[in-house]
């Protein structure tokens, strides 16, 4: 019964209540005119092939095990890519918190410093007006976890993946580091190494996190039915490819 239920709540929820709206009108249509309305036929197959988990879970799931966490860990700096924070929302000791993404970086950036002790480049400034210096409030969360303040190294200019990288080579410059161990969310690993190394920063080892698949990918009868969060992460995934094809056009150009 449980089931029944969330099946009916995304039929009723968008984008499962515009794609019935869009068949009704499409019936109502017919009935009158004796043809088919194409455009709207269009736009229902083409919200409804983005907003089901098969599309989503396949889309994203190609880019998120293009590569697979080293079994051993042998970088000297571990560089944590910032991926979105609030400004002013409450959070334990102070303002603004670390979205979805983000946490999840911090947790495995935090669990990794506690096995290898190496220190931590946080790379995340403030994108929008309204959102928080990404690295600032990394940096306040890890010491509440109990790190130290002096291994954590703020790099808080950056507002794009490119910048990420960049920044990010310079202090490693600075600070005399040569092979980190990169974070950021698998989905978002292959651009963020392509970012890498056109910052010459050729070494990097990919420690993916933040995963929306399975490894293993299985399909049943909930991949068949559209939901909001499908739609967002073909979304996110159609995000990076368009940033991957826009850094090949950049390099011929």
């Amino acid at each position: 019964m449980i089931y029944v239920f969330k099946f009916i709540t995304n039929l009723i929820l968008p984008p499962g209540c515009f794609i019935i709206l869009l068949i009704a009108l499409g019936v109502l249509q017919y009935k009158r005119e004796k043809r088919l309305p194409k455009l709207a036929l269009i736009v229902v197959v083409l919200i409804y092939i983005t907003s089901i988990p098969l599309t989503a879970n396949f889309i994203i799931h190609s880019l998120e095990y293009k590569f697979n966490p080293p079994s051993k860990l042998e970088g000297d700096v571990i560089v944590m890519l910032g991926g979105g924070a609030s400004l002013s929302s409450p959070d334990i000791s102070g303002i603004g918190s670390l979205s979805g993404s983000s946490a999840n970086r911090l947790l495995t950036t935090a669990r990794l410093h506690n096995k290898t002790k190496l220190p931590i480049i946080i790379s995340g400034g403030s994108v929008y007006g309204e959102s928080g210096t990404e690295a600032e409030i990394a940096k306040r969360q890890l010491i509440d976890l109990g790190l130290d303040e002096k291994d954590i190294i703020q790099e808080d200019k950056s507002r794009t993946t490119t910048e990420n990288a960049l920044y990010t080579s310079k202090l490693m410059e600075e600070h005399h580091f040569s092979k980190p161990i990169l974070v950021t969310s698998a989905f978002h690993m292959e651009r963020s190494i392509i970012n890498f190394t056109n910052a010459n920063i050729k070494n990097a080892i990919p420690y993916p996190a933040d995963y929306f698949t399975n490894a293993k990918l299985t399909i049943g009868f909930e991949s068949f039915v559209p939901n909001s969060s499908s739609f967002d992460t073909t979304v996110i995934a159609l995000h990076e490819y368009l940033g991957m094809l826009q850094l090949w056009i950049k390099s011929i150009i």
